[in-house]
């Protein structure tokens, strides 16, 4: 039987993202209607899709902002969708998460927060803590992107010398429940991660984030030294009766994309193989690896004989950050 390869790698592709569109995947997850108000908030490539998927399926009122990459606005007629820099944050992603906080305080026990968070989300919520400016956050942020740290590290920092990250959104606002809705794009999919954990408790503390800029002989601006040696400085922990009313669901990962591109190439006759869902590095790096899996395979049949398909996925923000696509970025291709 004949097989349209470039037809089929389509289909492929298409699946894996089909399995974290918005549309898909986020309406299943939506919690009961509340007593009281209901309020949308949000960051990342997808929230405004995500903001418009809710509205969509919900039944009652609601209001809300999300923040959303340059480009990847999608109209809602209750929810506000904001425009900022990925993956360096600007001024009007700063202005939008102090907004998000301002509508997500002094609510009640009978309000629901239900909050979109997507890959990109770092960068969009940037809130800068203390007498940090946004310049110092900005400044930081290239450096991380500069040095190689990987993303767990560079969110460990950025949760430190934000006011809004690593938890303190669901702190600010209690007493209400609070439901966050995440389409992962990080390595094993950790919630407190994924757009640095707005609203989960943080195990890193402040001597992590100093360790890590000084392993990559980041220069710390004073005001940041002087704010992460502050007590202030330090992000809410697990335990933290803040926390009693917070529901985090991941309703999208990079494995689930992975898993959906395979079942096209088996469905078409040929083996497939996930070569895994935590692969890492500079997009160039990781191509030369695949490179060398295809000469091993077309010269000695070594892990597969020829045919066969394979795929990937790069949770790394520096391998995917050319792509605009606001799903777990994923790879399919043939042998």
């Amino acid at each position: 039987m004949s097989i349209d390869y470039r037809r089929l790698l389509l289909d492929m592709f298409q699946a894996a993202v089909n399995a974290a569109a918005p549309a898909l995947c986020v309406p299943a997850h939506l919690p009961p209607r509340p007593k009281g108000r209901t309020i949308i908030v949000g960051a990342g490539k997808a929230a405004a899709s995500m903001a418009a998927t809710v509205q969509a399926h919900w039944n009652g009122p609601l209001e809300g902002l999300v923040v959303t990459r340059y480009g990847h606005r999608v109209p809602c007629k209750y929810v506000e969708v904001v425009e900022a820099s990925h993956p360096v944050p600007d001024e009007a992603g700063s202005k939008a998460a102090r907004r998000i906080l301002d509508k997500v305080s002094g609510l009640t026990a009978d309000d629901l927060v239900l909050v979109l968070i997507s890959g990109g989300g770092s960068a969009l919520l940037a809130l800068p803590a203390g007498h940090i400016s946004l310049a110092d956050k900005q400044a930081i942020n290239r450096a991380l992107l500069k040095c190689g740290a990987h993303i767990a590290e560079m969110n460990t920092v950025r949760k430190h010398l934000s006011a809004i990250k690593g938890g303190r959104l669901a702190v600010a606002a209690a007493p209400a429940r609070v439901v966050t809705l995440a389409i992962s794009d990080v390595p094993g999919d950790d919630l407190s991660i994924i757009a640095s954990g707005p609203t989960v408790p943080d195990v890193s503390t402040r001597a992590d984030a100093l360790a890590v800029m000084t392993k990559y002989g980041i220069e710390i601006p004073a005001i940041v030294a002087m704010h992460l040696n502050a007590d202030v400085s330090e992000t809410p922990k697990p335990g933290d009766p803040r926390f009693a009313n917070v529901a985090n669901s991941l309703v999208a990962t990079p494995q689930k994309s992975l898993e959906a591109a395979a079942r096209v190439a088996r469905d078409a006759g040929l083996l497939s193989v996930i070569l895994g869902n935590a692969i890492e590095g500079e997009a160039r790096d990781v191509g030369i690896v695949h490179a060398g899996i295809a000469r091993q395979c077309g010269d000695w049949g070594q892990p597969l004989e020829i045919p066969w398909a394979r795929t990937s996925s790069s949770s790394r923000e520096r391998a995917a950050r050319a792509c605009c696509c606001p799903t777990p970025a994923s790879t399919t291709s043939f042998l």
